[in-house]
């Protein structure tokens, strides 16, 4: 487990990591990690760590679809059009919020000029001390988590089997087998793309934040999820995940889910200042 110290503006493209790096954001602490399924193969995911003013920080993964190059292109192209959109914020004193869209936008577009079908989700979360706003495009989900496993927000799949989870007409376990479980009917590089933005929320003091491919989502239950990282150091965390992940993808374990696929993840959790003790 590397750490790095205070968090600088960084893009993670065709990254391979056999360990996560932790970082000190302004107000809080994140680790990431991304690693292609195999160690000879092109990694399609990217993840983007953008501090953006002395409070403000954007978090952001993309997951290339396909399974050649244009969807490792797609991600990366989708991640330097965001990262060049958020230097207006410095630079104009622009809100994040505008800055955020018009970076899902351009990425769109430059997508899209690519002419060749080339597509990738994309998801981010404002971070702004504790509060946060989450943004996504595709089924990359945003996931956070109380210190008691409570599940206090869960980002929507933009997919058929996403939505029919959602309404409750499919469960867990069928859709992790669903035959559609990877059709993904809302991406960056559509001519229809939509942005979904949710509301601002604040972060407890023990509130973790996930932001993640669906590569983990693949071979892990929600509930495990959820147990890997309500509790413990960021190391701990990151151990659980990427440990059960890995195993699982490599077909240990009958019956659990499995399949090979790039992950990656971003863990964020807010400065745990000491409580106030009244005399």
């Amino acid at each position: 487990m590397k750490s790095r110290g205070l968090l600088r503006s960084r893009l993670f493209v065709d990254h391979y990591t056999s360990d996560a790096e932790i970082f000190e954001a302004p107000s809080g602490q994140l680790a990431v990690y991304t690693a292609a399924a195999e160690d000879d193969a092109a990694n399609e995911d990217a993840v983007g760590l953008f501090p953006c003013t002395e409070e403000t920080t954007v978090l952001a993964v993309a997951d290339g679809v396909g399974g050649q190059r244009a969807g490792e292109q797609a991600a990366h192209i989708a991640l330097m059009q965001l990262r060049a959109a958020l230097n207006r914020i410095r630079r104009e004193s622009a809100e994040p919020r505008a800055a955020i869209l018009d970076g899902f936008e351009q990425a769109n577009r430059a997508v899209l000029e690519m002419g060749i079908g080339a597509a990738t989700t994309l998801a981010v979360v404002e971070v702004c001390g504790k509060q946060i706003r989450p943004y996504h495009v595709g089924d990359s989900p945003i996931l956070v988590v109380g210190q008691r496993g409570q599940v206090k927000l869960q980002s929507v799949a933009h997919s058929p089997v996403g939505y029919a989870v959602e309404s409750g007409l499919v469960d867990e376990d069928d859709a992790l087998n669903h035959e559609e479980r990877h059709v993904v009917s809302n991406l960056i590089g559509d001519q229809e793309m939509r942005i979904e933005m949710g509301s601002t929320m604040t972060l407890a003091r023990y509130d973790t934040l996930l932001i993640a491919s669906d590569g983990l989502w693949d071979n892990l239950y929600l509930s495990e999820i959820v147990e890997n990282v309500r509790k413990g150091p960021m190391e701990q965390v990151v151990r659980g995940l990427v440990g059960t992940c890995r195993s699982r993808m490599h077909g240990d374990g009958e019956g659990q889910p499995s399949k090979l696929d790039d992950v990656s993840f971003v863990v964020y959790r807010p400065a745990r200042g000491r409580r106030s003790v009244k005399s």
